[in-house]
């Protein structure tokens, strides 16, 4: 036959659970439950359970801006580049020379 979920105490006249769960266990072995007795027609008030903790993960993204100064120098290099050319300059001279020449002829 299958165990129930909960077993009658006769020595106590109450119902615990098979686990354990919820009792104390006072001298000479005997167990009493954490909830009070009622009577047949009332609630059982029992502690309040803890139950296992939960996790959520929320995952949040934060943006920087982070400005950086860079500084940028520009360096200007003046090559100056002298071509030397030579150009003739040409000069002249020019000679007259003079010749008599007498032929010994007669008069006319």
């Amino acid at each position: 036959m299958e165990q129930s979920k909960f077993e009658y105490n006769q020595e106590t006249s109450y119902e615990t659970g098979m686990s354990g769960a919820g009792m104390t266990t006072m001298g000479m072995g005997t167990s009493t439950p954490c909830c009070e007795m009622a009577m047949p027609s009332q609630t059982m008030m029992c502690p309040p359970i803890q139950e296992c903790p939960q996790e959520r993960v929320c995952h949040r993204y934060m943006n920087y801006e982070v400005p950086h100064i860079m500084p940028c120098n520009t360096r200007i290099i003046n090559h100056h580049i002298y071509r030397h050319t030579y150009t003739p300059c040409f000069t002249s001279c020019e000679e007259n020379v003079v010749s008599n020449v007498y032929d010994r002829k007669c008069c006319f």
